[in-house]
């Protein structure tokens, strides 16, 4: 067998905001039986839904599909305003698994807006996070850029009342360039005291980065859906890693693109559960002699309570 030294990106995988949305998932499945609705998929992960999936929740794209008489829970991405005003118009049963740093940015957005200034969001077009995000001000209010070039493009209504959002799970070195472009173009632009890309994004980020210079591959285990693994995969080729690739799971694994290579680096997007990055460590060990590197860049002990009407069920 050929000698493989793997490094293991830490941290890795399920955030605190994820943990919660996959309980209050389970905790409501409790609470009232199956079927639970879920609005959109809880996290962005195949075989976290799967799973929710066969122990009783059900996935729909929106409120509509819902029954008046089931619970339905709103994804970690968070939604427009108008989808709970809809759920309370129909007296539904409804419990928000918002990221609590996503409901941050919201409430960012909302102060500025009372003061009078227009938003402009750094995020990707059609992204459920920016659809939420966007969607908690009167159309017209937020403007949604991309890139630099975005900005150039930009039409205020006042280039002198101004503030920028983003969503929280962007590629800190591109929206830093971004961020720059708009004080360069806005000087008055009102930004949040620390940038609004979360402090998992953030540290999975940073890991990565650690471990590029070591390796000759990189694999990111998330899903093709999800912004802040496929963000990992650009964070590792930009760090200098020719060859990086985002997997679902061990069985993508394309190992004919990995012969010759005598290290890999492995990391997870934030809605990954540990057994899907076991299951990879678990592959490479069946096909080489392997040893394997922990490179811990950040410690996170961060966790968010669930909402209280599913604490009272405990």
């Amino acid at each position: 067998m050929t000698a493989l030294t793997l490094y293991l990106a830490a941290p890795r995988g399920f955030c605190a905001g994820v943990d919660r949305a996959i309980k209050i998932v389970e905790m409501a499945i409790e609470k009232w039986g199956a079927p639970v609705y879920v609005r959109h998929e809880i996290v962005h992960n195949k075989f976290v839904v799967d799973s929710l999936r066969e122990k009783g929740a059900v996935f729909v794209e929106e409120l509509d599909e819902c029954p008046d008489d089931r619970p339905v829970i709103f994804s970690a991405h968070g939604v427009p305003k108008s989808v709970p005003a809809e759920a309370s118009r129909r007296e539904m049963v409804f419990v928000d698994a918002t990221c609590p740093l996503v409901s941050k940015v919201h409430i960012e957005a909302e102060r500025h807006h009372a003061e009078g200034l227009q938003m402009v969001m750094i995020g990707h077009a059609g992204h459920p996070e920016v659809l939420g995000t966007m969607g908690q001000l009167p159309e017209g209010e937020v403007l949604l850029v991309e890139t630099v070039e975005d900005v150039a493009h930009l039409a205020p209504r006042d280039p002198a009342r101004l503030a920028f959002i983003t969503q929280t799970t962007l590629s800190v070195d591109d929206t830093a360039g971004i961020v720059a472009a708009l004080k360069a173009r806005f000087p008055g632009i009102v930004g949040p005291a620390k940038e609004d890309i979360c402090y998992a994004t953030t540290n999975r980020q940073a890991a990565v980065k650690a471990i590029a210079p070591k390796i000759d591959a990189l694999l990111v285990i998330g899903a093709p859906n999800s912004s802040n693994s496929r963000r990992l995969v650009e964070v590792g080729r930009a760090a200098g890693c020719a060859y990086a690739q985002l997997v679902q799971r061990a069985e993508d694994i394309d190992w004919r693109a990995l012969e010759g290579i005598t290290t890999v680096g492995v990391t997870a997007g934030a809605s990954a559960p540990e057994v899907l990055i076991e299951e990879v460590i678990d592959a490479f060990r069946s096909r080489f002699e392997l040893t394997v590197e922990l490179v811990e860049t950040a410690r996170e002990d961060i966790e968010f309570k669930v909402p209280r009407v599913l604490r009272a069920a405990q």
